[in-house]
């Protein structure tokens, strides 16, 4: 895990005007973030690519980011809102020496975040972020430090006009049918109600489908600054499931604020997460090529790992989190995994977790095999979970595996559930709070199981 001031599990996030997320250290993250960029780049000038959400905090950030890199000597490409794995692509392919995503993904408007990709569009190491920081603290730590180098070094900046018909075009090419006429190798047949959540992608998104052949009703697509992710999107399906029943569509598809992530909703309103995404992509992928592994995190519903080994593949999980799904992937050089909450990856399309790409693979089983969304997802049936936040309280330091009543009680109730369930203990990375999570066939027992576990806490 993460052990840095600033950087967490996905970059840097916080409230708007509060520190961090404010102009005056964004702008010094610039500088800091391009004095170690050109140290890595020796004499060649550096080239950083910028995206963002539809935050209306975007502008500022922006501003205050393209400022840095330029006192640093940098030169900056703004692409303006696009999805982070689209600033993943782009500065893959387009052979920047980094990309920046100005988002804070599925939180509210008034949050908001730097996330940074390497030129190969994976998120940057544990190492490079420490650079970072440590640069960016001798920044803060000296009123004097001069921010800016000479003027004849200082770097430019431009607009890519093209940047989102350049990710439509590689969204569309990742949609590849296996075994069909070509002649239904499209989305003619579908009718798709696409949530944007407001978001990075209310001008990419709809667009993908719609040239693919489907009919589109795309809603949640007129973002105003302080609508994003508000009542819609991945995180809330409630609006997604009424327009997918009344437009009478075949499926609905939701993205977050940064398009990273996705949920899917069939004909009848029935929601479909990570894990369930993650099935049919491996399931329909096994039928033409030999997968060794598949990658989940510990929140991954444990009928979602039986079912996997059942393929004859291993499982293994990671910490809660992209990047850690990400990092065990290429550790193992596994191409497939993800998380319950729609992160999904599939490395050999894409660098990076996309939400776009991952339904889109989806959608690809349902057509090789002629199946309904919910026919698709029918053998899979997901374990119930209970999870059970407890506030832990500030004025001590609790550790909840020097517990004794609670590692009591946990030994009881993991014999209790055998084979067919399982405890999840974890403190969270963002709030004082001890998750408790159970998980097993019998609901009423693992609601009991949870509530007893929860009893057992000792503050």
């Amino acid at each position: 895990m993460n052990k840095q001031k600033y950087f967490g599990t996905d970059g840097i996030r916080g409230k708007v005007g509060e520190f961090p997320i404010t102009a005056d250290f964004v702008m010094k993250l610039g500088f800091a973030a391009g004095w170690v960029f050109k140290q890595n780049c020796g004499s060649r000038r550096p080239s950083v690519l910028i995206g963002k959400d539809t935050r209306i905090s975007g502008y500022m950030l922006e501003s205050a980011l393209e400022a840095g890199f330029s006192a640093a000597g940098i030169d900056s490409y703004l692409v303006g809102p696009v999805p982070t794995p689209a600033v993943a692509y782009l500065t893959r392919t387009l052979r920047m020496d980094v990309g920046v995503v100005i988002s804070a993904s599925h939180n509210p408007f008034y949050d908001n975040g730097i996330k940074f990709f390497n030129s190969d569009g994976v998120k940057l190491s544990n190492q490079l972020e420490s650079q970072i920081e440590n640069k960016l603290n001798e920044i803060l730590n000296n009123a004097n430090y001069m921010l800016c180098v000479a003027s004849e070094n200082l770097g430019k900046a431009q607009r890519l006009a093209d940047a989102r018909g350049r990710y439509i075009e590689f969204c569309k090419s990742t949609f590849r049918p296996k075994n069909i006429n070509n002649k239904n190798n499209n989305l003619r047949n579908l009718k798709i109600v696409v949530d944007c959540a407001n978001g990075a992608a209310y001008q990419i998104a709809p667009s993908v489908f719609h040239e693919l052949g489907a009919e589109v009703i795309s809603i949640a697509d007129k973002p105003n600054g302080l609508n994003i992710n508000e009542n819609c999107g991945a995180t809330n399906l409630t609006t997604l499931q009424v327009a997918v029943l009344q437009n009478q569509a075949d499926l609905g598809i939701a993205l977050d604020g940064d398009a990273d992530r996705v949920q899917m909703v069939d004909k009848k309103g029935k929601v479909y997460d990570g894990d369930f995404l993650l099935y049919a992509i491996v399931e329909s992928r096994r039928q033409h090529e030999k997968i060794p592994g598949v990658v989940g995190t510990l929140m991954s519903n444990l009928a979602l790992e039986q079912k996997i080994l059942q393929m004859g593949i291993a499982f293994e999980r990671a910490n809660v989190g992209d990047r850690y799904v990400a990092e065990k992937l290429r550790e193992k050089n596994w191409l497939y995994g993800g998380e319950n909450s729609g992160h999904l990856l599939t490395l050999d399309l894409h660098s990076s977790g996309d939400g776009i790409i991952a339904s889109l693979q989806v959608l690809s089983a349902m057509i090789e095999k002629n199946l309904t969304l919910e026919q698709l997802m029918a053998p899979l049936k997901l374990y119930p979970q209970i999870l059970i936040n407890k506030k832990m309280p500030s004025d001590k330091n609790y550790d909840y595996l020097q517990d004794k009543n609670l590692q009591q009680m946990q030994q009881k109730i993991s014999q209790k559930l055998g084979d067919d369930g399982r405890i999840l203990l974890r403190k969270s990375g963002t709030e004082p709070l001890l998750r408790i999570m159970v998980e097993g066939k019998n609901l009423e027992l693992v609601r009991s199981c949870a509530e007893d576990l929860a009893s057992a806490v000792s503050f």
